[in-house]
């Protein structure tokens, strides 16, 4: 193995429910470190009340310079979280069972040692962070999107103990069960664009886009272009879900008249009544408005020689969109 710097005084965050045995996940990692010659980490737990952001605080006030969390979708965000706006860099190990910031950014999911590899050598790469106000609620980081409607229910539905056996497809099988369900009156406002006011099943508001199972819902989506992409999905029917199905998952995008795609650096989504809501795959209860805004490289994160940020960083003016932008009104 080549010679690299050692890294400086680093920590790991774990939440000890992803795992069996976390002990034997400590001395994995402490085994790795002293193999490659790197200091150990020092180590916080996570607790229900507090699930990652304390510790990621008090990690930082001990000196570390690196907070790596070791847990799923809302371990990570509740550490950066913390770590916003700050001189503290982020890294990525596979503990969850989206990984879906890991996923976007290209990083191992299903190597620890790979993973340890990128987060303790990597280089630091700023990328943007959503923040989100649920109606009269205080600002909330995401990393990932935050959503209303089908995608919330899926979350809010699913089983943990299936999650645990069959990983991402549990979300599928929530899904199934809530995708026939009503949805709901909304207006979203973007700024320089046409407000937007139907019916829709879906909002999603989203920094990156690959979501669970490696659907790229946005394939022009970046974590460091200056912006939020802003989707929403209006199917009436079975034969309108599996036109949209088709969209998103083939090759060249022809657009749908059910599915509308804004970008901007803000934007508000006001229901006409509560709706399901979700922050990066944790369901926060039903809410009527969430008012979103982007921070433009506000949290450095390690990443490998793959990620796949920088090239898409001047790709697009901000605000302006990524694919035509059908209007309410020529909506057959």
């Amino acid at each position: 193995m080549p010679d690299r710097p050692a890294p400086g005084p680093w920590a790991v965050v774990v939440n000890p429910s992803k795992f069996d045995d976390v002990e034997e996940v400590r001395s994995r990692i402490d085994r790795l470190c002293d193999d490659r010659g790197w200091p150990r980490p020092r180590w916080y737990s996570t607790t229900v009340e507090d699930p990652g952001e304390g510790q990621a605080r008090a990690a930082v006030a001990d000196g570390a310079e690196l907070v790596c969390p070791l847990g799923g979708d809302g371990t990570v965000r509740a550490v950066a979280s913390a770590l916003v706006g700050t001189d503290c860099t982020l890294g990525l190990l596979p503990g969850g069972t989206g990984n879906l910031l890991a996923r976007n950014l290209r990083l191992p999911v299903d190597d620890l040692a790979s993973a340890l590899d990128v987060a303790l050598t990597g280089k630091g790469q700023p990328i943007d962070v959503g923040e989100v106000a649920w109606d009269d609620d205080p600002p909330a980081v995401f990393l990932v999107m935050a959503g209303m409607g089908l995608d919330a229910e899926m979350m809010a539905g699913v089983d943990a103990r299936l999650k645990k056996k069959v990983g991402w497809l549990a979300y599928a099988i929530s899904g199934a069960t809530a995708l026939f369900r009503l949805g709901f009156g909304v207006r979203v406002t973007a700024e320089r664009q046409r407000a937007v006011s139907q019916h829709a099943r879906t909002v999603l508001v989203a920094n990156c886009g690959e979501l669970t199972g490696g659907i790229r819902l946005i394939p022009d989506a970046a974590l460091d272009d200056g912006r939020l992409d802003t989707v929403l999905a209006s199917p009436r029917s079975i034969s309108a879900w599996l036109a949209i199905g088709l969209h998103v998952l083939s090759v060249r995008r022809y657009g749908h008249p059910a599915l509308v795609h804004l970008t901007s650096e803000t934007v508000e989504v006001v229901t006409r009544e509560p709706v399901e809501a979700q922050l990066d795959g944790d369901a926060v209860g039903p809410r009527r408005r969430m008012r979103c805004r982007v921070r433009p490289g506000a949290l450095t994160v390690r990443v490998g020689p793959e990620a796949p940020v920088e090239q898409n960083s001047a790709a697009s003016a901000h605000g302006s969109p990524a694919e035509p932008v059908p209007h309410p009104g020529d909506r057959r």
